[in-house]
């Protein structure tokens, strides 16, 4: 047992290594946990097969018996922006970012060998997750660029080194975020299972290139370039799992707001002096058996992106920053305050379907499909050059292959097409006449083992 936690927290550390924000499909979240969920395209809170139910709907643990699964994703987002009409702060021309390959690994494990009043099954899952980074290489701006807008103080004189998205040269955002959670499940009566994961999470972050901004900041020496801010936080997973039916099943589960400790490093960038706790969401869904080998899946998701001022409050915020009787920042609309200029995400609404059909007794088929509103409006786009989490459409498949009694194999793919969003430069921060448009598509390909303990 000792070597078993010895290993889990070892994966653990592989996680942190690897987990990356380059994630955006439903604005902040992955779309699915494991090579299962993300071929069904997340859907399935209501129909748990494994031990990833955990990350999901941890009522459904009482599906899965004494197992394995660890599965790594390649995922490939291309963003860019593109800047149109007068000069502006930003730069004319289309400007992509670069790391465009991130390593997403998952594993869980479940065993009902602790079985007790209290519980039927414990899990323990690790996973990934985040949503914004970019990395805008540095390249020279022409000689009338990067100047200070009127009306700000120094209006006229040049920003920075006038090169790069921001005028400072490479620009930015490396978003990190691992969670570890220990989940229970209990079987209340015959089709009635409940589930609670008590999660913890870790947060790091850097950006670079944003010196430009801290002219609008309660705190200009913690906006930029400050380094890597690593922090901890927590929170609760839980779900319940009922089936009416001996062919239909009903399931509902939700995180809370996450707790985390604030980024102190960029307490002069973020709303709250660095607050950046992550927003609760809820799925809801219904899975129906049409024969012994299909299954049908349609889900219900909403995140409350709006109970986190840091993500929700709408940049033009940093238009009231300046006082008329003051020449420098100050007040709890710059950046860093208590009201202060956040990327403008609303709340936003998923649906998923998802398909199951076992082909034959060692091949199983999946699809899947989602959408899910925009959180991005127009107004926000130019601060959301280095969060462009606008995707809507995902398009996703896969298989599982039983190569013995023990171990399969699965494959999952995702396929988001293009999606854009235009917006022009905030009036005080950049030049109204000077347009931008943000544009995202997304890969990912996913590959996973599950190993059954035991007969």
């Amino acid at each position: 047992m000792k070597s078993t936690f010895v290993g889990l927290g070892a994966f653990l550390l592989v996680i942190i290594g690897c987990a990356s924000s380059a994630y955006a499909t439903e604005g902040y979240f992955q779309q699915g946990y494991g090579a299962r969920h993300k071929a069904i395209s997340g859907a399935g809170v209501a129909d748990s097969r494994d031990a990833t139910a955990a990350s999901l709907n941890p009522a459904g643990l009482v599906h899965a018996g004494e197992e394995l699964d660890i599965s790594l994703s390649v995922f490939s987002p291309r963003r860019s922006v593109t800047g149109s009409g007068q000069i502006g702060f930003t730069p004319l021309g289309e400007i992509e970012s670069g790391s465009e390959f991130f390593a997403i690994p998952n594993l869980a494990w479940s065993t009902k060998a602790y079985a007790n009043p209290l519980f039927d099954v414990i899990a323990v899952t690790m996973y990934g997750n985040g949503g914004m980074n970019t990395d805008y290489k540095d390249f020279p701006r022409g000689d009338q660029e990067c100047f200070v807008p009127p009306g700000q103080p120094g209006a006229g004189s040049a920003i920075g080194s006038r090169s790069g998205v921001f005028c400072f040269g490479a620009a930015g955002v490396n978003f990190n975020q691992a969670f570890l959670s220990v989940a229970f499940a209990k079987e209340l009566a015959p089709g009635l299972s409940i589930g609670v994961a008590p999660i913890l999470a870790y947060q790091q972050i850097e950006l670079v290139g944003l010196n430009a901004f801290a002219a609008l900041s309660n705190d200009p020496s913690r906006v930029s370039g400050t380094g890597t801010d690593r922090k901890f936080g927590g929170g609760l997973r839980a779900g319940i799992e009922y089936s009416p039916m001996a062919n239909i099943r009903v399931g509902v589960a939700g995180n809370t707001r996450i707790w985390m400790q604030p980024f102190d490093k960029y307490r002069g960038l973020f709303a709250e002096q660095g607050s950046f706790d992550i927003p609760p969401s809820v799925q809801a869904g219904i899975a129906v058996d049409v024969s012994p080998a299909l299954t049908f899946m349609v889900d219900f998701k909403h995140i409350w992106y709006s109970t986190i001022k840091s993500i929700a409050n709408d940049s033009t915020n940093a238009s009231t920053c300046f006082p008329p009787s003051q020449e420098g920042p100050g007040g709890p609309t710059c950046l860093g305050g208590d009201n202060g200029p956040g990327f403008g995400w609303h709340d936003i609404s998923i649906t998923k379907f998802g398909a199951e059909w076992q082909a034959s007794d060692l091949l199983t088929l999946r699809a899947g499909y989602s959408w899910n509103e925009s959180p991005i409006q127009s107004g926000d786009a130019m601060f959301n050059i280095i969060a462009p989490g606008i995707v809507q459409h995902h398009i996703t498949g896969g298989l599982k292959y039983q190569f013995t009694e023990n171990i399969a194999l699965e494959l999952a793919g995702l396929y988001v097409p293009r999606a854009s969003l235009s917006g022009s430069e905030l009036p005080g921060l950049g030049n109204p006449n000077h347009d931008i448009e943000l544009e995202m598509s997304q890969f990912e390909l996913t590959t996973g083992i599950v190993y059954k303990f035991g007969p």
